[in-house]
């Protein structure tokens, strides 16, 4: 298919109140998907991706186990998934997608990050379409034919691979996650996965500079303020 997949990463949390803010988001997506679908990760396999990435994330333990026995409980709040989508500065697709306990709020707060910014917030699908939900893996490596082998032998549905500058990426349907991430952890190849997701990959980039990636830095600061967010997917490719 011959698209790149750009790693857009949060920068690590320089401060403090940064970094209570990831455990916030970690905390509350934990909770969520462990009271939908059950506290045991072994039964509970969104819990048990969630969990991982969280530890990946330099999570500490004692923020995943309060998430869980919140969710013991049986109480607590109600949280529902939002989604937003809309265009941003330079014209950019962008997907925002929140867990929220007040949809009013969360809508007005993510509304302002688009009008402050000179960018248009939509109806639902008005880019969604413009992305492919997927199971994403990269990892150091040189011959892309091999680890299509190893998966091809594991019977695993594979979209896409890519080898640029000694970094291999693999795309599946977010349905086969675990499927190929067991494939690859238990290839004879040693390999280290350094991503390991379901993320929404753009199906073209468009491309910013100048004024519109000012704005389009602030509005991504902005998003990522707003307690109530907890992704924030784009096609934004940066011109220098």
């Amino acid at each position: 298919m011959g698209r790149s997949f750009e790693v857009r990463k949060a920068s690590m949390a320089k401060t403090q109140g940064a970094k209570i803010k990831v455990y916030s988001k970690y905390g509350k997506e934990i909770y969520v998907i462990a009271k939908n679908g059950g506290i045991d990760p072994a039964s509970n396999l969104s819990l048990k991706r969630m969990i991982e990435k969280a530890k990946k994330d330099q999570v500490p333990s004692h923020i995943i186990e309060k998430a869980l026995e919140k969710a013991s409980g049986g109480g607590g709040e109600n949280y529902e998934v939002a989604r937003y989508e809309g265009f941003g500065p330079g014209g950019c697709s962008v997907i925002v997608d929140c867990l929220t306990d007040n949809n009013s709020r969360t809508f007005m707060e993510v509304r302002q990050c688009f009008v402050k910014t000179n960018s248009k917030i939509g109806s639902p699908g008005a880019v969604s379409h413009l992305f492919d939900h997927q199971a994403v893996f990269q990892f150091e490596g040189g011959d892309e034919e091999v680890v299509l082998d190893a998966l091809v032998m594991a019977d695993t549905d594979i979209a896409d691979i890519e080898c640029e500058d000694g970094v291999i990426t693999v795309f599946a349907p977010q349905t086969e996650f675990f499927k190929v991430k067991n494939a690859l952890s238990e290839s004879p190849l040693s390999i280290n996965l350094d991503i390991e997701e379901i993320t929404f990959v753009p199906q073209r980039m468009t491309e910013i500079s100048g004024d519109d990636l000012v704005m389009f830095e602030k509005f991504l600061d902005m998003l990522n303020d707003c307690d109530d967010v907890q992704n924030v997917y784009h096609n934004a490719e940066f011109s220098s």
